[in-house]
């Protein structure tokens, strides 16, 4: 799940939210939306290998 932040910077969240903290955990913060999605895809391919 990526959202834009005020600063115009693209952050990645679970997608899920943490069930200690019910708050999503943040997967990293990227410039460019393209960079966040390339991220996102890193993020799953490696959760099913």
């Amino acid at each position: 799940m990526i959202r834009k932040l005020k600063s115009g910077e693209y952050r990645l969240y679970s997608r899920k939210p943490d069930p200690k903290t019910h708050k999503r955990k943040n997967l990293g913060t990227f410039k460019t939306r393209e960079a966040a999605e390339k991220h996102e895809r890193e993020v799953l391919y490696f959760k099913h290998h």
